[in-house]
């Protein structure tokens, strides 16, 4: 048997907390009467949507960046992302004067392409498929002398996204249950691990869609499943959930549900029309949860992650069909 990877600490996410507080953003709490009143709960809708770069990976890959010594990081750094860790990861090689080097899948959302290029990195496209952007990752870790800083299966990664939950829990210490979207797990393993220190009592859920379900399928079974071909319109929801975050998932998830993209389009809009925020599909899924009756809510305090807002504004899903 293969010896286990050490485990996220909440030491780790506060040294995290401390390290990158001059390079993100506090991120809000806000509130809405009409979606409340629409699932009998008190809702906290915590903004990732407004941190830097418009997502919470600003947390993680600035944690994992800057903790990098000096004689490992002058190659610059590597990753695979479809848009948003990509982004991030560029932004913080920038802010430390390295160079970025991104695998993107050429699906990407051309918004998401652009916020990279902003940034200054070097892009690489690829198939949309995992075993593609891993391929392309390490050919280029090879070429450059990069270093590898994975969008998720990273305990600096974890320990950065697991702010998330500090800051949610510090501007509402009595929730009930705290809702994230899941895809590699980074980010709902994070704040699981801040959840059981500083709320031990709240139920930690996941919401991931119906056609990438492969962390609801894994938690079931007990072992990582992968989805061989997820599909959704929620591109950020997409890879399969890592080694570590799923070991996270295993001591302290209570539950990982599944919505259709149908429902995450109706709760995105509905984001939009009530709370007048842009959120993206992958966004909206926590909400769309709530808003599904995919949980029982009713009568409780909920902590729900809205996880990022950036999407091409010429291609808003509303306008053409998606799969129920």
């Amino acid at each position: 048997m293969g010896s286990q990877p050490p485990g996220l600490s909440f030491a780790l996410i506060e040294q995290a907390r401390a390290r990158i507080a001059p390079l993100v953003t506090v991120t809000p709490v806000l509130t809405s009467s009409t979606l409340d009143e629409a699932c009998g709960a008190r809702l906290f809708f915590k903004c990732e949507n407004f941190q830097k770069g418009g997502a919470f990976k600003a947390r993680g890959a600035c944690n994992a960046v800057f903790s990098l010594p000096e004689a490992q990081v002058r190659h610059g750094v590597a990753t695979h992302s479809s848009g948003n860790h990509a982004a991030a990861l560029a932004r913080a090689a920038r802010l430390r004067g390295v160079p970025a080097y991104i695998v993107m899948p050429h699906s990407t959302p051309l918004a998401k392409r652009a916020a990279v290029e902003r940034q200054g990195a070097h892009i690489t496209l690829c198939e949309p498929t995992l075993a593609a952007r891993e391929r392309a990752a390490a050919a280029c870790v090879a070429r450059t002398g990069a270093t590898l800083v994975h969008p998720y299966d990273d305990l600096a990664v974890m320990a950065g996204q697991g702010t998330v939950g500090v800051e949610l829990l510090e501007q509402v210490p009595d929730l009930d249950v705290l809702l994230a979207p899941v895809s590699g797990g980074g980010l709902l393993s994070g704040i699981a691990v801040a959840a059981r220190t500083l709320r031990p009592v709240a139920r930690i859920v996941g919401v991931e869609p119906a056609g990438a379900d492969d962390a609801a399928r894994s938690l079931r079974a007990g072992r990582i499943v992968p989805c061989e071909r997820p599909e959704t319109i929620a591109d950020g929801l997409r890879a399969t959930i890592g080694v570590r975050p799923f070991a996270e998932f295993l001591r302290y998830v209570d539950d990982v549900v599944t919505v259709s993209d149908g429902a995450i389009v109706a709760a995105m809009r509905h984001i939009w029309e009530v709370m007048k925020i842009i959120v993206e599909p992958s966004g909206a899924a926590a909400y769309a949860a709530v808003a599904a009756g995919r949980l029982e809510v009713r009568g409780r305090r909920v902590g729900v992650v809205l996880s990022g807002g950036n999407l091409d504004l010429e291609s808003l899903p509303w306008l053409t069909p998606v799969r129920e």
